[in-house]
């Protein structure tokens, strides 16, 4: 007799993927953002979205204000590649936005920084992971 699954949503559907990575997003930045903290870095916003782009953590630590992209993935260094020039130029258009709402922050370092995580491994904060395009 074949096993019959559970009631409830089939996972292969796209919708029902489509909700579990975006919950696993959530928790990686949840991870991310607390991995800053103890590091000593204030957390200024959280999945910052501008026309055009959207930036998962903004944080300032001393004179350098952080434009973290976070990515969640089997390994750490298929973390990194999915961060294409494509998603840095996004990432860099909604970083300008801010800075325009935030004049304030003229005369701070800027960095682009990436946290990978790959289950239950330490993250990995890989400090100017790649060159904003300002």
């Amino acid at each position: 007799m074949p096993r019959k699954r559970p009631l409830g949503k089939d996972p292969s559907l796209p919708e029902e993927r489509r909700k579990r990575a975006y919950r696993l997003g959530l928790r990686a930045e949840w991870i991310a953002q607390s991995l800053l903290r103890l590091k000593g870095y204030h957390i200024l916003a959280r999945q910052f979205v501008a026309q055009g782009g959207e930036i998962d953590l903004i944080a300032v630590s001393q004179d350098t204000i952080i434009f973290v992209e976070v990515k969640a993935r089997p390994d750490h260094v298929r973390a990194q590649e999915a961060i294409t020039a494509l998603k840095v130029k996004r990432i860099s258009k909604a970083a300008r936005y801010w800075m325009s709402q935030n004049s304030w922050c003229a005369s701070y370092n800027l960095r682009g920084d990436a946290i990978t995580l790959n289950g239950w491994l330490w993250p990995q904060h890989q400090i100017g992971a790649f060159e904003l395009m300002l």
